[in-house]
Parts: C-alpha cells; sequence; structure tokens
C-alpha cells in the first residue's frame, strides 16, 4: 500500500511539474522577457521640458512591429500556424499591457500569402489577425502595406491594394499625427519610380504631403494633419 501511494504522489509531483513547466513557458515568459524594455527618459530641463523643449508630457510613447507574416492556406501547416500566431498573440498582448503604447505601427508583410489569396483565405487571415492584435481604444493600431500583402511591385495591382486598405482603414500615402509628432507613412512597393499607375498616384500624393508639411514648418498656427 505504501509502495502503491508513493507511485500516486510521484505521478501527481510529476504531473504538476510539466502543467508549471507548460504554463510558464507558453503564457507567464512573456512578462520577465518584455520587463526588460521600457521608454526612454527624458531629459529634465527647466519649466518640466523634455531634452526637445516639448513638455515631457507630450513624448508619444509608440511601439513598433514589422512582418508578422501570417501563414496563409497555401504554404501554412496548421500546427506551425498555431505556434507562430499563439506567440505572437502573447507577445503582443503582454507588451500591451506591461508598456501602454499609445500607438503601433505594424511595417507591412502582416500576411504571407496576401499576394495570392483568394477571397475566403483573406478574410480567414484577416479574421485571426484582428484577434491576435486586439487592443484597447487607448491604442492606435497603424497598419502599413507589403509586398507580401499585396504582391511584389510587378505583382501589385488595384484590386488587391484597394482590398487591404479596406480592411485596415489605410491609404499608400497618409500622415498620423500623434501630440504634434508627424509620422510619414508610404506604400513602398510603389516606389520603383518606373511610372507605374500605382506609383504615379503615391508619388503625387508625396509632393502634395511634402507641401502641406513645408507650410506647417512656416505657419505653426496651421491646423494639424
Amino acid at each position: 500500500m505504501l509502495r502503491f501511494s508513493a507511485r500516486w504522489v510521484s505521478a501527481v509531483v510529476l504531473v504538476l511539474l510539466v502543467g508549471a513547466a507548460f504554463i510558464f513557458c507558453e503564457y507567464l515568459i512573456y512578462y520577465p522577457t518584455i520587463l526588460k524594455c521600457a521608454w526612454p527618459k527624458l531629459s529634465p530641463a527647466r519649466g518640466g521640458e523634455g531634452s526637445d523643449g516639448r513638455p515631457a508630457d507630450s513624448a508619444v510613447h509608440a511601439m513598433v512591429l514589422s512582418d508578422t507574416h501570417l501563414l496563409g492556406a497555401v504554404g501554412g501547416h496548421w500546427f506551425d500556424k498555431l505556434r507562430r500566431e499563439w506567440q505572437m498573440e502573447r507577445a503582443f498582448q503582454t507588451a500591451l499591457w506591461l508598456l501602454r503604447p499609445e500607438v503601433v505601427f505594424i511595417l507591412g508583410d502582416i500576411f504571407d500569402e496576401g499576394k495570392w489569396s483568394s477571397q475566403k483565405n483573406w478574410e480567414d487571415d484577416v479574421r485571426r489577425f484582428h484577434r491576435m492584435f486586439r487592443h484597447t481604444a487607448d491604442t492606435e493600431l497603424v497598419v502599413l502595406v507589403g509586398n507580401h500583402d499585396i504582391g511584389f511591385h510587378y505583382e501589385m495591382d488595384w484590386f488587391k491594394l484597394q482590398r487591404f486598405e479596406k480592411v485596415f482603414n489605410a491609404s499608400s500615402t497618409r500622415i498620423v499625427t500623434k501630440k504634434g509628432v508627424n509620422f510619414l507613412l508610404v506604400n513602398s512597393v510603389a516606389l520603383h519610380g518606373d511610372g507605374c499607375p500605382i506609383c504615379q498616384s503615391v508619388e503625387k500624393e508625396l509632393i502634395r504631403l511634402s507641401r502641406d508639411l513645408n507650410c506647417s514648418l512656416q505657419n505653426p498656427l496651421s491646423e494639424k494633419f
């Protein structure tokens, strides 16, 4: 009886150890890792201003990510998807909770197969993206387009570009302003300068935004973008 009980105790201890290791490696490990990160501190100056002369509380906490490459239906294995997306989701959600960024930029290549996805696969990829990168109203999520989202320059067309822009409320060239800081966002796939219709559209918009920015520098009282 004593030997039987000892085996049960050993089995329970083993299960608890394996369970604790699983919870730590799959959930808790992100906290000590991300806690090593911190926002840069502005050097204090007279009048409570930061090192750039602006009030210290006007600093923008911006987090920048890139190339999430959510696997698609063609080349993505289900288990590989499960592992990658769980890790990305936990890392992102933990970073949001600990760092509280005001804006998050994802610099393109959101998807791995957006360049050839069918409408059904596209909608599935978008649904998974929104689940993984959910956020509160206190954080603005800004998404840029990449070549794996709409195709490389020679594969890019208006349909794939507009499909992406509609889903993410984005445009190929725009300015996002947070606390007076302007972020100029551009579709780099359209910067080949070969005169393609999409390239021409982006170049014209860049020229317009350049003029607007120059005017704002000359007139500090002009409206914010």
